[in-house]
């Protein structure tokens, strides 16, 4: 599934065609998803200027003139690809090619804007999602109720998560996969913060040192930063909004090296897999403690 790093390069990936921007069509090819599409979706799209075009958690929000917001999530194989009139056609920063006709039997939603652009939701599974909910009462929707707070703002800090690690006798990785603890760090991305900050995956989260929260709030901000900047990681259907692939996979530190030896200075260590919850976890047992 898409992590906080390949949602937010998408979501930067769809600034230019969509925010600021009209939806001056709306074509929805299928009555669901993962759950029905809202009443009159492409109805209560067509007309509306998006306001502005953010991420909480893994989900994209549009805000729209009308008041409603219009919440993404890309679930297990969704993308969502920019189309520009024009071959290689430069938007802000981003440079999109002309799109084929819309006939593929997986693109589900089509929107059209005054950028002008096309945008195109595909899923082969999908396991996405679109809704739309008031914005005022964004915060109070089932889908965002009780998360915790965005590990990129300054609300995710040493302080904060030891309280929230007090006393918790759940291994490290999983608390830090807990939404009500921090949203959006995905099992790569715990595991390169993990190893960053010397700590091990299988660590009681309550047995943490004050010191090595702080390394590990640091590294957790920082890992999450690098792979942005990266595209995201590609394992399999991530693809940014240009249609090119993430390139941070290449970048990995641990996850996914099983049985290599490990890339801290003077470790003679080899990384290992374990698996923890069902997840697949990568560290080195030599220096992570």
């Amino acid at each position: 599934m898409p992590e906080l790093p390949e949602v937010e390069t998408v979501r930067m990936g769809l600034v230019p065609a969509l925010e600021g921007r009209i939806i001056t069509k709306a074509l929805v090819r299928r009555a669901d998803l993962r759950r029905p599409f809202p009443p009159r979706f492409a109805a209560r799209l067509e007309g509306q200027r998006v306001l502005r075009l953010t991420r909480r958690a893994k989900y994209i929000l549009a805000d729209l003139s009308g008041g409603e917001t219009l919440v993404i999530h890309l679930g297990m194989s969704g993308r969502m690809a920019v189309y520009a009139k024009g071959q290689r056609t430069k938007l802000g920063n981003y440079v999109y090619d002309i799109g084929p006709p819309v006939e593929g039997r997986h693109d589900h939603v089509v929107l059209e804007t005054d950028a002008p652009a096309r945008i195109v939701y595909t899923d082969h599974r999908r396991f996405g999602l679109m809704a739309l909910v008031e914005t005022a009462a964004l915060d109070d929707d089932a889908l965002f109720a009780g998360l915790g707070p965005e590990p990129l703002s300054p609300a995710f800090n040493a302080k904060m998560l030891t309280a929230a690690l007090d006393g918790r006798r759940t291994p490290i990785k999983s608390a830090l996969l807990d939404q009500r603890i921090v949203v959006g760090l995905g099992n790569i991305y715990v595991a390169e913060a993990l190893f960053r900050s010397f700590i091990s995956p299988k660590r009681l989260a309550g047995s943490l040192k004050p010191e090595q929260v702080a390394a590990l709030v640091k590294a957790s901000k920082q890992v999450l930063k690098d792979a942005i900047a990266k595209g995201g990681s590609t394992l399999r259907d991530h693809a940014q909004a240009t249609g090119d692939p993430g390139n941070f996979q290449h970048h990995f530190q641990v996850y996914g090296r099983a049985g290599k030896p490990c890339l801290h200075k003077g470790c003679r260590g080899t990384v290992k897999r374990i698996t923890q919850a069902g997840r697949s976890s990568f560290y080195c047992p030599v220096c992570q403690k």
